[in-house]
């Protein structure tokens, strides 16, 4: 067993990259307690079922156009791809709609970039469901600490932490499947560094950049992790280097290094992932509940005339601001990224899903009333990245308030989903995705962590259903 104490002192001797590979490298599936191994399996389970979900999807369908022909497995489709091409289309599927796993702490989407990487090399490699389990628990661990290495600063400095920081868990998971020495793990994370990209320019139009990030990232760690198994050598001090990733991704703050390394091996930080309840942002979501929940006292929207939310200032800029184009989003897909659309839904309609996020949703004139009324001032008691919460407070034609507050996100720590309804959300994606027989395909994808690589095969599309 593999363990670093969070009081030892660093090894000015070891880079960050060393230590980390070293603890990889010893990792073994005793380590792994029940909660990290039951977190791995439901992970399958959803990202699964969000790739058959946006299968029939026009992004996934330019991915699928553009991809090369192999043998490993796109998911929920009949044409097989090159590893590489396989985890690009399975990470951008999974993380299209916006509606894969996040985490309280610092908000990375873990699953799309990980399952996607480790499926591709398992397949490939023919590798058995203990290495599967164990490079999920890993670059998903690795991927949850970096997020609270550099809270905030990564998308302070433009860019998207997910496809970044994703780069490098993505290289760091594919090489302990594979059982890479500390030396190979360590290079692989140097060479991910120089493939780590995605910036957040599509919150000005909608555009659909975003939704590549988790699969770029997953075959940029496969590559990455290939490379360094063949030899070839990234620099050591990657991480914390004069001009390493932290300066170049986080430039405005002191990575915490504690974050990153304490305790590792014993306190696994991954097992606070948190599975969506909504397709859409993630600090969206608690704004979404609190809206639905005046609905459901009995709050009829028309009688409101202003709506006041209180937030933080770590989001503002990606989640309510331009305000005009916030009000009245552009796209379906910049819907997602919208506090005033996601209030405007809880208020009128009750709930978020993944019809509630089309072209026509967006013209809806009910819903662009609500979403009109919305605005926000920042609270700088708001727990943001510790925690996601929410605050809507309505106005009333007659002068009187009507107030709503979440102190957390639904699906997290504090209000989790359980594996029932991680598997409901399953057949609900796989329907939406024209999956003939969702259950079937459920019971296919519990073979994963049983069967290893040989199960894998079978989340290709069903005979009869459209690919």
């Amino acid at each position: 067993m593999s363990t670093l104490a969070h009081a030892a002192p660093i090894d000015e001797a070891r880079s960050l990259s060393q230590l980390i590979a070293e603890w990889g490298a010893t990792l073994s599936v005793p380590d792994l307690p029940e909660a990290v191994r039951e977190k791995a399996d439901l992970l399958l389970v959803d990202v699964t079922g969000l790739c058959l979900a946006a299968r029939q999807s026009d992004y996934v369908g330019a991915i699928l156009r553009s991809s090369e022909p192999g043998h490993s497995t796109a998911i929920g489709h009949a044409q097989r791809l090159t590893a590489a091409d396989a985890a690009l289309l399975n990470g951008t599927a999974a993380h299209g709609e916006d509606f894969d796993d996040t985490f309280e702490g610092g908000p990375v989407h873990s699953g799309a970039v990980i399952v996607p990487a480790v499926l591709a090399v398992a397949e490939r490699d023919g590798l058995s469901p203990e290495r599967i389990l164990l490079g999920i628990a890993a670059g998903t661990e690795l991927l949850c600490r970096l997020g609270l290495a550099a809270p905030k600063a990564i998308h302070r400095a433009g860019f998207h932490p997910t496809a970044v920081l994703g780069a490098l868990a993505s290289a760091f998971a594919v090489g302990v499947a594979l059982r890479q020495d500390a030396a190979a793990l360590a290079r692989g994370l140097g060479i991910a560094g120089s493939t780590a990209s995605g910036i957040i320019e599509y919150l000005g139009d909608g555009s659909w950049t975003k939704r590549m990030h988790a699969g770029w990232a997953a075959q940029s760690g496969l590559r990455a992790a290939g490379m360094a198994g063949a030899g070839f050598v990234g620099p050591r001090r990657v991480l914390e280097g004069e001009h390493g990733f932290f300066h170049a991704f986080a430039p405005s703050i002191e990575p915490l290094v504690g974050e990153l390394l304490g305790d590792l091996g014993t306190r696994w930080v991954s097992e606070r992932i948190t599975f969506k309840p909504y397709p859409c942002g993630t600090m969206v979501q608690p704004y979404i509940d609190c809206a639905a929940r005046l609905r459901a006292e009995g709050q009829d929207w028309r009688d409101v005339r202003a709506i006041r939310c209180r937030t933080s200032d770590g989001y503002v800029h990606r989640l309510w601001e331009p305000l005009a184009l916030k009000r009245r989003p552009p796209t379906d897909y910049a819907a997602k990224f919208s506090v005033p659309f996601g209030v405007a839904l809880g208020l009128v309609r009750g709930h978020a899903d993944l019809p509630d996020f089309t072209p026509e949703a967006i013209r809806d004139p009910d819903l662009l009333r609500v979403a009109s009324l919305v605005s926000y001032e920042i609270d700088p008691a708001d727990p943001y990245p510790a925690r996601f919460t929410g605050h809507v407070e309505l106005e009333l034609s007659d002068g009187s308030l009507r107030e709503m507050r979440q102190d957390h996100m639904r699906g997290g720590a504090d209000a989790p989903l359980s594996r029932a309804d991680v598997e409901r959300k399953f057949l609900r994606n796989a329907a939406y995705g024209g999956i003939a027989e969702p259950d079937r395909m459920l019971d296919r994808v519990r073979r994963l962590l049983v069967d290893g690589a040989p199960a894998i095969a079978a989340l290709r599309a069903d005979q009869g259903s459209a690919a």
